[in-house]
């Protein structure tokens, strides 16, 4: 486990995130033994290929939602009023490149980081001037069991280790979004000005995340 393998006190909870009280027990516990968090990094997400015309992918609609966009709410709710009490602290979400243009057969993955990523700059709105920065993280394909299932060529792949040191610098540096790495980056900022016709014709024969239909969320 990756608690034992760190040479500080660690707090561990299996907690899943679309339940707001067990996420408000869990944070409570963690400022009764240590204090109120300098940084919370929302970062639980899950994806799946689905298709609306297929009934039985509503519920994979709704796990996908509940859990990337309102696991981030109810991750930073228990802590988000005592920051600005304090006049101090880091709320850092973790959305996806995907979030910047909708992608075929990952309609609810797409739609759900858009939300996180609009949910985030709203925040970071509500909380300015009170101390408390908000940081938005895209990341593009990293090597991950979510993205093992994918069978066609993910571009700019990142090993998490190295991942996980540019996501260090970004919070360090309270930058208020940031892509990476920075091939993605200059990819992202492409596809914000493509016109929509182009899009739909680039996108129309895009390989298609599985649908995993026998996996429930």
């Amino acid at each position: 486990m990756l608690a034992e393998s760190l040479d500080v006190p660690c707090a561990v909870y299996l907690v899943d995130v679309r339940d707001p009280i067990a996420m408000q027990q869990a944070a409570s516990n963690f400022i009764d033994q240590f204090g109120l968090p300098d940084i919370v990094i929302a970062n639980a997400g899950v994806s799946r290929g689905t298709l609306t015309e297929r009934p039985e992918d509503a519920s994979a609609f709704r796990a996908i939602m509940d859990i990337n966009v309102l696991g981030m709410v109810h991750t930073f709710l228990p802590f988000v009023s005592l920051m600005r009490q304090k006049g101090e602290g880091r709320l850092v979400g973790i959305a996806s490149v995907a979030g910047i243009r909708g992608l075929p057969g990952a309609s609810a993955y797409s739609a759900s980081k858009a939300a996180a990523i609009t949910y985030l700059e709203s925040l970071r709105s509500e909380l300015s001037g009170s101390g408390v920065s908000v940081t938005t993280i895209s990341p593009g394909y990293i090597r991950t069991p979510m993205t093992d299932v994918n069978h066609y060529r993910m571009p700019f792949m990142m090993e998490v280790d190295a991942a996980a040191g540019k996501m260090m610098a970004i919070i360090e540096k309270k930058r208020r979004y940031a892509i990476l790495p920075w091939q993605m980056a200059a990819l992202g900022r492409l596809m914000r000005v493509l016109p929509a016709p182009l899009w739909d014709w680039l996108t129309r024969r895009a390989p298609r995340k599985p649908r995993l239909e026998d996996k429930p969320l």
